[in-house]
């Protein structure tokens, strides 16, 4: 089985980049929460402080049409989100990235490294300041 590689890492989240031809990352809780109402106050803060991040450096490296979010946590019952940039042109659009595949995607993004480093950059200044 393949690991998707983590791109961010504090004491209690890990972002992971998902394979996919979209950008789509993952933010985890390490702590096995089942629930977004079973974790404290603060870490729930801090969870969407990271989306919120998360979000606006993909909207700014990207330029999207849309940016999906989803949190089933179904297969995987523990409290994660997942953050895609969605296109046009990209496979599924406008169907959910589960749904069915209407084309063949004609995505072209740009280095997907300098997004990681901007990602890390950011959330390591988020938590600098707190």
């Amino acid at each position: 089985m393949m690991h998707n590689m983590i791109i961010y890492e504090n004491k209690d989240f890990y972002i992971e980049k998902e394979e996919s031809e979209i950008p789509w990352l993952k933010i985890f809780t390490k702590y096995p929460y089942k629930e977004l109402g079973d974790m404290p106050k603060e870490l729930r803060n801090e969870l969407w402080n990271i989306y919120d991040i998360v979000e606006d450096e993909m909207k700014r490296y990207y330029r999207p049409t849309k940016i999906n979010m989803a949190s089933f946590a179904n297969m995987l019952p523990r409290v994660h989100l997942h953050v895609m940039a969605r296109f046009e042109n990209d496979s599924f659009f406008p169907n959910p990235i589960w749904g069915e595949k209407l084309r063949e995607g004609q995505v072209r993004l740009p280095d997907e490294n300098k997004f990681y480093r901007n990602i890390f950059n950011a959330l390591q200044e988020l938590h600098l300041e707190e």
